[in-house]
């Protein structure tokens, strides 16, 4: 599967396009303006990039994504724990909770994981 990367502006134009999707292509350089302030060449520049990265996709002047949000995000956790703590999860958690204190509830929520995951 392909590396998918997005820059902040490109990750806050995705996310318009996850959360009204499928939207017209005409829609998003509405929003676009409103959002960003973009004209509608700049809002076509954007969506070609995330086009042309596998993201999102416009077919007939709508456009829906290729991969969703949650997939997106797992694909950027999962090369950040691989290029930062060579793909160990412990040593990422162990870094994390260096300088964050875990709630009880985020224990818990993590312990449930782990049960679940012991599971399957």
């Amino acid at each position: 599967m392909s590396i998918y990367q997005m820059g902040t502006i490109e990750a806050r134009f995705a996310d318009i396009v996850w959360q009204n999707e499928p939207i017209s292509s005409s829609d998003l350089c509405k929003t676009a303006l409103i959002e960003f302030g973009w004209k509608k060449s700049t809002t076509y520049t954007v969506l070609k990039r995330l086009c042309e990265k596998g993201i999102l996709k416009n077919e007939n002047g709508n456009v829906t994504s290729v991969i969703t949000k949650e997939e997106f995000y797992a694909h950027q956790s999962d090369r950040f724990v691989n290029e930062n703590f060579g793909g160990s999860l412990p040593a990422f958690i162990a870094a994390f909770t260096a300088k964050n204190n875990l709630t009880r509830e985020q224990i818990a929520e993590l312990k449930e994981m782990i049960d679940k995951f012991e599971e399957e």
